[in-house]
């Protein structure tokens, strides 16, 4: 484990907590900085051509590969009291070659481990005992959830943490029950709840429904499912307050919310400002204000200050990422994959965009901010965001107008030869900031 520098006394340190399937890692994102590229049209855009554009190293204060040292694949965590909680996931069978691990499909379990290679158990690190030159070291929790969970989904609403069973990796495991608890950190106690309507007792998800995605708005979690027997996808939501599940047909266009709030179109609210919405749109951030009544539109804004401008022609993308990070700030992660020069030893790179960036309101969409009971209304559809994102007709200002000053803090394009030969996914981040007594 390489060491890393002490931070000025008084100067605390930001780190960016990432975790993919096989790897736990903390980014410095005091050493972020803006990386400037050329124009794109002067680039070549083939994907198979060489590459013109500095890729960096990415600034690992910590990492962990959670494989190599006995942890289950695939596990998701939250932080909470300066402590991150990594749930759940699949124990690989030992003496695997860490190349199969890209798809665990192809490795096994080891069934020696928890409920037949699913994992129950929670793992603790706590973030207030980490210095520059100790190891990560997780800690196995005390309690464990009350079944094993593959890959899932963990959202923490009203102090509360929900975990659900994703998709477990092997087609013919069955998923214990419950699928669905909620652990209360108050009194540290795990509880059972209602089963979805997906699964049904003893069933294995891979031979019916794969859960594809998912969100929350407010108190109520939205899921996407596929279901394997009739072809089509399924939206379901979970409201925490009444602890029902409800079906919500087979096409967003149906759901009760913007498309921007559902499963697929990853997005975070800004700390400061509940009504202005970060998330998205294929390659493309954009931000949408949201309306205080039914009346009003959603407004869009693409982010250009913040976009890769030649993310979407250079690079093979994935599933991008939006992380909250202090007051008005916010982190946009986009993974994917960049072919290697001509003559490279390999012949494609693990790469992710990066960038950091202030959100302010400009003055005439900040008024009544704080008294906006964010009631949301059916918007356009998505070929309406380029249209009320544009704004070069004076004659619709109002709606066409951006709504926010971008200031941008740091972006640039970083290799991830740390996450090895896995696939270029992540499952989570938080942002934690420590303090010097911490350091």
């Amino acid at each position: 484990m390489k060491k890393t520098e002490m931070v000025l006394e008084g100067q605390p340190k930001p780190l960016l907590w990432v975790a993919t399937p096989q790897r736990l890692i903390a980014i410095d994102m005091s050493k972020l900085k803006i990386n400037h590229y050329e124009d794109a049209s002067k680039l070549k855009i083939n994907h198979y051509e060489s590459r013109d554009f500095e890729i960096h190293s990415l600034p690992v204060f910590r990492m962990l590969n959670l494989v190599e040292n006995e942890f289950p694949f695939g596990m998701r965590f939250f932080i909470r009291d300066s402590k991150l909680y990594m749930v759940g996931g699949e124990k690989p069978r030992r003496g695997a070659s860490p190349k199969l691990y890209r798809h665990l499909k192809c490795v096994g379990h080891d069934e020696s481990f928890g409920d037949r290679g699913l994992s129950p158990y929670v793992y603790v690190l706590d973030l207030t005992r980490l210095d520059s030159s100790t190891d990560l070291d997780l800690l196995k929790h005390h309690t464990s959830m009350l079944a094993a969970k593959p890959t899932p989904i963990v959202e923490e609403i009203e102090g509360k943490i929900y975990v659900l069973s994703g998709t477990p990796s092997q087609s013919y495991c069955l998923l214990p029950t419950p699928t669905f608890e909620v652990y209360d950190p108050l009194i540290e106690q795990w509880k059972p709840l209602d089963q979805p309507p997906f699964y049904r007792e003893g069933c294995s998800n891979c031979q019916e429904f794969e859960v594809i995605d998912h969100s929350v708005l407010g108190t109520t979690i939205y899921v996407l499912t596929f279901n394997l027997m009739d072809e089509f996808y399924h939206y379901y939501s979970y409201n925490v307050n009444d602890g029902n599940w409800k079906f919500l047909g087979e096409s967003e266009d149906k759901l009760p919310v913007p498309y921007h709030f559902t499963p697929m179109f990853t997005g975070k609210f800004v700390p400061g400002y509940n009504d202005i919405y970060i998330f998205f749109l294929g390659d493309i951030p954009y931000a949408a204000l949201v309306p205080s009544n039914d009346r009003s539109p959603t407004r869009y804004q693409a982010l250009n200050e913040v976009d890769g401008a030649l993310y979407h022609r250079q690079v093979a993308s994935y599933s991008g990422l939006v992380v909250q990070l202090g007051e008005h700030e916010m982190c946009i992660m986009k993974p994917g994959s960049v072919q290697a020069k001509e003559g490279s030893l390999r012949p494609c790179h693990i790469i992710l965009y990066m960038a950091t960036f202030k959100v302010e309101k400009l003055l005439h969409s900040s008024s009544s901010a704080q008294d906006r009971g964010l009631k949301l209304l059916r918007t356009a559809d998505a070929s309406d965001v380029s249209q009320t994102s544009s704004h070069h007709d004076n004659d619709v200002q109002d709606i066409r107008a951006p709504f926010l000053s971008i200031t941008c803090l740091s972006k640039g394009f970083y290799y991830l030869d740390e996450w090895g030969p896995e696939a270029s996914y992540i499952c989570s981040a938080f942002f934690h900031q420590l303090s010097t007594h911490e350091m």
